[in-house]
């Protein structure tokens, strides 16, 4: 590889490393989602890019989560990222050919305080002037859409604009267009340092213009004056893949009180010190296990159920059974029927307290990552981000789709 326009233009010198060296215009560490949606980014620019990832195939987060692009619920930088990255995974639906549902989001609310929380947000998102981003039920409505048990529901919520993904077949699916597209991919390759125009790796040393770090966690290990400057740690979490035995199929990802108490756009209510206080004491299990209680269901008609985190600057191998068990007796409950455990992991992600990192340690080094659980929904503008400065005044992003919401909702009585 000899290198692109923006090397020549930039004037990379990179004559000390011989004939044989690797050159790119944009080199991409890290093959999840937000280094793919760089790689995207900066193909999209003209640019000719190398993609370097220390495993054969996507094992990281980016394959390990729910699959919930919840845009909605979502605030500041997060929230404009998280709108952004929907028009992106749109287009890849259609680009890539992966398998994407115009779903929306249900919130179950099973407590008056609950309720009171998303009632609060409707207010909210139509105060901001998108009256349309939260749609209320009452109980029967929502139990004409949503096959949870009927014992304790107040209501709940539905957020239309919302969107799902299915992990395994995402990363897999960006990985081939890309390369049909010209993008080089050095797998099984690990990064040993970075300096301000070159990657060193264990098979060379690449030339770049510029080099976008997306190594989520393991930034620690590759740059650790960001990790500590930014504070961030792992979190570890307990997920299952299951069986349930519904009446009718669970058309969008579910969330549920727990669930109140991770995003940001519903930490405004006035309500949500009583969800905790209520839920802490009603449920000292889940609450010591930092539960957030979500479904989502994959194509196959199996669920992911989850999750517990559990936060330190390493995570323990071992997954303690009591989690498990927590888990599931949660996932009874909440759809009153049996369940049937297909697959058990830990999923692992960053961790810090501002939800996202972008930092420049060095000039032609940019680091993103999503240091919370929102990598997939915010993971494809985060990528663009990363290199839309850089790329300079040749650098348009794709044309933004229209986001398409899910269908009108069911109205009562109907069938």
């Amino acid at each position: 590889m000899t290198g692109g326009p923006l090397s020549r233009r930039n004037g990379l010198d990179v004559s000390g490393l011989g004939s044989a060296a690797d050159r790119a215009d944009v080199v991409v560490v890290g093959a999840g989602i937000v280094g793919l949606s760089a790689a995207l980014a900066a193909v999209d620019a003209g640019a000719e890019v190398i993609v370097v990832d220390r495993s054969a195939e996507a094992q990281g987060a980016s394959i390990r989560n729910f699959g919930h692009l919840a845009a909605t619920p979502q605030a500041g930088l997060a929230a404009r990222l998280a709108n952004r990255s929907s028009e992106i995974w749109q287009r890849l639906e259609q680009d890539a050919g992966l398998w994407l549902r115009r779903s929306g989001t249900h919130v179950v609310a099973r407590q008056t305080d609950e309720m009171r929380v998303l009632e609060d947000f409707a207010q909210a998102r139509a105060a901001a002037g998108a009256p349309d981003d939260v749609r209320l039920f009452d109980a029967a409505e929502f139990l004409q859409r949503v096959p949870v048990a009927a014992a304790g529901v107040l209501g709940g919520a539905w957020l239309p604009r919302d969107l799902q993904t299915n992990p395994r077949q995402a990363t897999a699916a960006i990985t081939a267009y890309l390369q049909r597209r010209g993008v080089q991919f050095r797998l099984r390759t690990a990064v040993t340092g970075l300096r301000s125009g070159f990657v060193d790796t264990s098979r060379g040393v690449i030339a770049a213009d510029l080099t976008v770090v997306a190594v989520n966690h393991d930034i620690d290990q590759l740059l650790p004056e960001v990790a500590e400057r930014a504070e961030v740690r792992r979190c570890a979490l307990d997920m299952l893949r299951v069986r349930a035995h519904l009446p009718r199929p669970l058309d969008a990802p579910l969330l549920t009180g727990w669930s109140l108490l991770r995003y940001a756009g519903f930490a405004a209510s006035p309500a949500i010190p009583a969800v905790r206080e209520r839920l802490h004491h009603e449920h000292p299990g889940l609450a010591s296990l930092d539960v957030n209680l979500m479904v989502t269901q994959l194509p196959d008609g199996s669920l992911i159920l989850g999750d517990t985190h559990s936060r330190g600057d390493a995570v323990p191998p071992f997954q303690p059974e009591h989690a498990f068990d927590e888990l599931l007796r949660a996932g009874r409950d909440l759809f009153g029927t049996p369940i049937d455990v297909l697959e058990r992991w830990q999923g692992v992600y960053a961790t810090a307290p501002e939800e996202l990192l972008i930092d420049e340690p060095t000039p032609g080094v940019r680091v993103v990552a999503a240091t919370t659980g929102i990598g997939m929904t915010t993971g494809p503008a985060l990528g663009e981000l990363a290199v839309a400065q850089h790329l300079g005044p040749t650098f348009s992003p794709a044309p933004p789709a229209l986001v398409r919401a899910a269908p009108a909702p069911l109205q009562k009585g109907s069938s």
